[in-house]
């Protein structure tokens, strides 16, 4: 989903939430990819969040993304497989303010340890739902019908350290030069997406061949 699709798709709670994702096959996965036309490199790197011999690979996302959430259990299966060489992870965008909680909500989770068994479920809830989890009682209530220990989650989502959090991504997005979601960054050095690589599943080829290059 491009920038410039996200106020037409907040006015439409009824937006589809699926979206057909081909794999590449044959000639198209053994294709060089270009420098423009499959990728960017960054004109000025960013400084990666990673161990010495690691290769980090970020992926851009929002939870209200109809995408996004059709690409998770792509991505989820690929991070599971990818080479070892990677450190992969995940960055929620905002391009406004009404996309904050949903950052605080991926970052209060990721603080309580809780992605591996709540991040799909909130993807479920939007996308399935239909419920819109962009304001904080809203987010309260939903974590609380779900098993989370609300005091806990309350405690991390208002912390002084998902604020840094956010704060963070949002400066990390605009280095990326982000233009919509779902999309990858590598290395601190080069982002692609779906509508530059053809689909999301040519895309991780792409980072595989870009983590490549160091």
């Amino acid at each position: 989903m491009k920038r410039r699709e996200f106020s037409t798709f907040a006015a439409s709670a009824t937006a589809a939430s699926a979206l057909s994702l081909p794999f590449a096959t044959g000639a198209n996965a053994q294709a060089k990819f270009k420098e423009g036309k499959d990728y960017i490199k960054l004109a000025k790197p960013v400084t990666p969040d990673a161990p010495a011999g690691k290769v980090e690979v970020i992926e851009f996302f929002w939870y209200s993304c109809p995408h996004c959430n059709a690409f998770e259990p792509q991505f989820e299966a690929w991070a599971k497989s990818a080479p070892k060489n990677l450190q992969i992870r995940r960055v929620p965008v905002a391009f406004n303010n009404t996309f904050v909680p949903q950052q605080k909500i991926y970052f209060a989770l990721e603080s309580m340890g809780l992605i591996p068994e709540v991040h799909v479920k909130v993807f479920r809830a939007i996308h399935v739902e239909r419920q819109r989890l962009n304001k904080d009682e809203e987010i309260f209530a939903w974590m609380d019908k779900n098993g989370v220990n609300l005091a806990k989650f309350k405690e991390a989502y208002n912390s002084f350290s998902v604020a840094g959090q956010v704060r963070k991504a949002t400066q990390l997005q605009e280095s990326y030069g982000v233009e919509g979601v779902p999309s990858l960054g590598v290395a601190g050095k080069y982002y692609t997406d779906g509508t530059r690589a053809g689909s999301m599943s040519n895309v991780l080829q792409v980072v595989e061949f870009l983590a490549a290059q160091g």
